[in-house]
């Protein structure tokens, strides 16, 4: 006999699940029973916030993350597994809900927000009963984990769950393999693998496209062998950008919307495209441009769903990306020579570096982006995971930020911006003895500005690199455009902020490190100090409002 409190939290303890991330008042008698279990219940200051710190836990982690809240803000939960759901993230959110003898006679609080989660979520389902929790929770694990990974929810009846409160006789059963991602690896159709050999040995100008599949499967090395094994230049989506060294010289960066040029460049030169782990979707193909039409491909996912479903695959490979790049190793036979098209690639990749140079090294103040991103490179650690928001600061990190060290990671937002500093404290909780560094913009901080406060009550000592510019600099463009080439009147109402914001002062008020850079021979010095601090630290650095990242 147990309560359904201790079972939950029993089952949490066995899936290997350390922190749960919360707006209170939601389940409380699971949330008692996790005192004496070591599950660290970190209350955040919004749901999303919640959402996205389960998402970089599950991210960096490599394992379902927890996120929870009431019902009355259950659309703000839903509201932040968006991206979770677009990066294939492992997250199993739990929300409040109507209760049955409440329905339809406006219980407070609460309305019929269950349909909001459908589009975001893999599984969505109702636990009426205490006696349904086992199954329904170790369904949520199973579906959280199989396949492409992707988030869960389960609504608790009543306005914060307590419904579901209960005592009753509960076997604690725990599926090992559904604790961590991926659940199963799946072997590819041989037949298949012999396919794609063959048509990779008659192409001559074919290139990899590396995705997060690759990512989830922890695939890098089996990626780097497979490609130096047939010479093949290998292109990575934004969540593919750990898996083969900036260094490397078969690299060639990111591709597509937010990518490097030579990358673009490359793969609209390709005489065959393999898109290894990767969907080939809007962003990564900037919007189905990269390949051109007629371009064969051959695609390698794990869900039979999406293969072909942006590009006709010449062969489709179903399977575990780690096995499937492994078994493709080992069938190719001898090493392959493709010197004139790589040396081509890296030639186009060196131009567009040579071209960086001043940039990259410039000692201008305001403190130019590339030279922030070019000291990030050069100082982050081994094991070290750098965790990008959305929009400029992905198209800075993506393409300016080399990762070239054993073991570091790259998570970047699916595209809500204000996702990274959250998602960088998630991670931190999955990592919390490696270096975990986060990077946005001042438009992208102040989303969840609040959460410093948690970070500093919580004890989350990750780092946090603010691009302060002043401004939402990415949406100048568009802005330019609609008047004309030239802003007139009250136009910087739209994107420009109040100048002057220090954002270390405040990050001290909250209770974090907060350090103010102003000149570029100050940065590293800033990195060192934050990531030796043993306390939550920003910092805070001033740029040029001017500079815009190029675009793919």
């Amino acid at each position: 006999m147990m309560s359904t409190g201790q079972f939950f939290a029993s089952t949490l303890k066995g899936y290997g699940v350390t922190h749960v991330f919360i707006v209170p008042a939601i389940f409380n008698q699971a949330m008692a029973a996790m005192e004496d279990l070591g599950i660290r219940r970190v209350t955040t200051h919004h749901e999303m916030a919640a959402a996205f710190m389960a998402d970089g836990y599950a991210r960096a982690g490599r394992r379902p993350g927890i996120c929870m809240g009431q019902a009355v803000g259950a659309g703000n939960l839903a509201a932040g597994l968006r991206d979770a759901y677009q990066a294939c993230a492992p997250v199993i959110a739990i929300s409040g809900g109507p209760q049955p003898d409440a329905r339809y006679r406006y219980f407070y609080q609460v309305v019929e927000d269950f349909s909001m989660f459908g589009p975001v979520t893999k599984m969505n389902a109702v636990v009426e009963r205490p006696s349904r929790l086992p199954d329904l929770l170790r369904q949520a694990f199973r579906t959280a984990t199989t396949g492409a990974p992707g988030p869960v929810h389960l609504e608790f009846p009543g306005r914060l769950g307590e419904l579901v409160a209960g005592d009753g006789e509960f076997e604690i059963l725990v599926e090992a393999q559904h604790a961590r991602i991926p659940a199963y690896r799946i072997p590819p159709e041989v037949g298949a693998l012999e396919r794609a050999l063959a048509l990779l040995a008659k192409a001559e100008r074919p290139v990899i496209v590396a995705g997060g599949g690759v990512t989830a499967s922890d695939a890098r090395a089996e990626l780097v062998a497979f490609a130096e094994k047939l010479d093949i230049p290998v292109a990575i989506t934004m969540n593919g950008k750990e898996n083969i060294p900036d260094s490397h010289p078969l690299s060639l960066g990111n591709v597509g919307t937010y990518g490097r040029r030579p990358a673009n460049q490359i793969v609209s030169e390709a005489d065959l495209v393999f898109f290894a782990g990767s969907r080939a979707g809007g962003l990564t193909t900037n919007n189905w441009k990269l390949p051109g039409p007629g371009i064969p491909t051959i695609q390698l996912d794990i869900d039979g769903e999406e293969l072909g479903r942006n590009y006709p695959a010449a062969v489709a490979l179903l399977g575990d990306a780690k096995l499937t790049l492994r078994q493709m190793t080992d069938l190719a036979g001898r090493a392959v020579s493709r010197s004139a098209w790589t040396k081509h690639a890296q030639d186009l990749l060196q131009q567009w570096r040579d071209g960086l140079q001043a940039a990259l090294h410039s000692d201008a103040a305001p403190i130019r982006p590339e030279r922030l991103c070019q000291e990030i490179s050069d100082f982050l650690p081994e094991n070290a995971t750098l965790v990008s928001d959305t929009g400029h600061a992905a198209i800075w990190t993506g393409t300016m930020v080399g990762l070239s060290r054993p073991g570091q990671r790259y998570l970047r937002c699916a595209g809500t911006l204000g996702w990274g500093f959250p998602a960088t404290l998630g991670a931190k909780c999955a990592q919390p003895e490696q270096v975990v560094l986060g990077f946005t913009g001042d438009g992208g901080l102040c989303y969840h500005l609040a959460e410093l406060e948690t970070a500093a009550r919580a004890g989350i000592n990750a780092v946090i690199v603010v691009n302060n510019n002043g401004a939402l600099q990415q949406v100048r463009r568009g802005i330019d455009t609609a008047y004309g080439g030239t802003q007139r009147g009250r136009s910087k109402e739209m994107w420009v902020f109040r100048p002057g914001t220090n954002y270390a002062r405040v990050a001290e008020d909250l209770g974090c490190l907060g350090i103010r850079v102003e000149k570029p021979g100050e940065i590293r010095g800033a990195l060192e100090k934050a990531c030796s601090a043993g306390r939550p630290a920003l910092i805070d650095v001033v740029t040029d409002l001017e500079a815009a990242p190029p675009w793919g």
